[in-house]
């Protein structure tokens, strides 16, 4: 259960702060809901019952368990897609785990790719984009509301922090 404050991820909605919860419906229809705010939306609301168990949502990282994942992402390891027709699968997969490592692992297959490609005087493709920054995006707003610094600074902070180690 969360409590009024909390920031969650909910499914491919990001970083949501628990803004209340309220009954809907009436007598024995009534349903408790948890009234999501989106970090990236501020006038958006969304409504999931506090009851259904069948959602992707839960608490976002710690602070200790997102400095431990910057400084373990050169050891995380790319995904290795055989099947081109399989990509953009494995890439929306990866997405609607909302799984920080999985993230990771997601940016840099796609970034590897991209250098590959241009490399070879081609372009990345809309797919390849279009994921890179949705993972991006979910993966550094996370980070940054467990850490307390702009998202804007996420890629900044992880470059120093994976420099350090070194």
């Amino acid at each position: 259960m969360f409590v009024i404050g909390d920031y969650v991820i909910y499914r491919n909605n990001g970083v949501c702060e628990v803004g209340d919860t309220i009954y809907m419906g009436s007598g024995k229809e009534a349903r408790r809901y948890y009234v999501l705010l989106p970090v990236k939306d501020k006038d958006g609301k969304i409504y999931t019952p506090v009851d259904n168990n069948n959602s992707t949502m839960r608490k976002i990282i710690t602070k200790n368990n997102a400095i431990s994942l910057i400084r373990k992402i050169p050891e995380i390891e790319p995904k290795q897609i055989e099947d081109e027709k399989q990509r953009e699968t494995i890439y929306k997969e990866a997405i609607r785990t909302c799984d920080c490592r999985k993230l990771v692992s997601l940016i840099k297959t796609i970034y590897i790719r991209n250098n590959e490609r241009h490399a070879k005087g081609m372009k990345s493709t809309v797919i390849d984009d279009r994921y890179f920054k949705k993972a991006e995006n979910n993966l550094y707003s996370e980070l940054s509301i467990a850490i307390g610094i702009e998202q804007s600074d996420m890629p900044s902070y992880i470059t120093e922090v994976i420099d350090n180690l070194q």
